[in-house]
């Protein structure tokens, strides 16, 4: 059978000190807390109704990111070359119109191969872009691709042997009789160079990696790049337009998304987020205090008393009981004396000797003297701790 341990005795006094429970952290904070929640839910609402910018945009001369060519082109203005950024064909058509220009294009998205391919004057077309065989039908391309990698020109274009080595690969070319072909690959190479019937020179590179912000510090990939195309002449570059073009479709008028988009959906997401706020706190204020569940069966403080004891009986406790017998006395006697609740031993008994007049040395044994050494003194002890409690509290 096990023992129930009491109470240990006190030894220190004053009371300890109230710390805030988390009900009143949260009743204290709560407003604040909510209408941080209220801006965050605003804050979101705006992010998913504005529009979002793209990605970072390949080959473009007005992008900084690794992807993009924004190196190239100042590196080209550095040597006099002008370089005018165009997003569409009838923008090339129009740069292009005077047929002294070099026509660069690194992407034919959303472009009309048949209209670019009747805009006078030499053309650079980097990579496998669609409409390849219309802008350069001279130029055959082999089914599979080769791996992008440092490679060595083995030809006698200037523009290459000059250069050295560069980061080329992917599409492989073969030109037509008398082109220029440039860094092998497989049955093919990465770069071929020709005349045209109409006298303009047109060079198509198999992948245009190497002009990339990321790229074009290694190997000679900066010297192939300013070699193709700083020949002096201005320089129109064809990107992809950073908005798609407007889809001709009956009623549309050209409108985007957000101008077909009724004017009262923005306020319908704004409701919303504010209905989840004022439900969140009105569930908040809602959570009430702590039910106290009823236990099933009452126990009497007498019945507690005596189950105790008897267990103190059984194991034979006689310390253990004196000492619980007498923390309760002086936990008691203390405030009744005028005593502080940290009074030591001896203030103690001269307080309790003066009041009641008896012995010192007997009160001393009585509250911290040795424990009984049986059951008899255990119950002497407790009849003189009582005796002196009553004494006290009638003076």
């Amino acid at each position: 059978m096990s023992v129930i341990a009491p109470a240990p005795q006190a030894t220190g006094g004053g009371s300890a000190p109230a710390s805030p429970t988390a009900r009143s952290t949260w009743r204290a904070s709560r407003v604040i807390v909510l209408l941080g929640l209220v801006i965050v839910l605003l804050a979101v609402a705006g992010v998913l109704l504005s529009p979002q910018r793209g990605p970072s945009r390949y080959l473009d001369p007005a992008d900084t990111s690794l992807a993009g060519s924004k190196a190239l082109a100042e590196l080209l203005r550095a040597r006099g070359v002008q370089v005018d950024r165009v997003d569409s064909v009838e923008a090339a058509a129009g740069k292009a119109a005077s047929g002294d220009r070099l026509l660069l294009i690194t992407d034919m998205t959303y472009a009309d191969e048949h209209r670019l391919a009747q805009v006078p004057g030499d053309r650079l077309i980097v990579g496998d872009l669609p409409g390849l065989n219309v802008l350069a039908p001279e130029a055959r391309t082999r089914r599979e691709p080769s791996r992008v990698r440092s490679r060595d020109p083995l030809c006698g274009l200037p523009a290459a042997t000059r250069a050295g080595s560069a980061y080329v690969g992917g599409l492989v070319l073969n030109g037509p009789q008398g082109a220029a072909a440039c860094y092998p690959a497989g049955e093919g190479y990465s770069l071929v160079s020709y005349r045209t019937a109409a006298g303009a020179t047109t060079t198509v590179v198999g992948d245009g990696e190497f002009m990339t912000n990321l790229r074009l510090p290694e190997d000679g990939n900066a010297a192939l790049a300013l070699n193709l195309i700083g020949t002096g002449r201005p320089v129109t570059w064809l990107v992809r337009p950073e908005t798609p073009p407007p889809l001709d479709l009956p009623g549309s008028e050209g409108k985007s998304m957000y101008d077909l988009m009724p004017d009262s959906v923005p306020w319908a997401i704004l409701m919303a987020c504010l209905t989840v706020a004022l439900v969140a706190f009105w569930r908040g204020r809602r959570l009430g205090p702590v039910v106290i569940e009823k236990l099933p069966v009452v126990v009497r403080a007498a019945e507690t008393v005596e189950g105790r004891g008897r267990l103190y009986r059984a194991r034979r406790a006689r310390q253990r009981a004196a000492d619980s017998l007498r923390a309760g006395t002086i936990d008691r006697l203390t405030p009744r004396l005028g005593l502080a609740q940290g009074a030591g031993p001896h203030e103690l008994v001269a307080a309790l000797a003066a009041r009641i007049a008896d012995d010192p040395q007997g009160i001393g044994a009585a509250l911290y003297g040795p424990p009984p050494a049986d059951d008899a003194g255990l119950v002497a002890l407790a009849g003189y701790l009582d005796s002196i409690e009553r004494q006290v509290s009638e003076l």
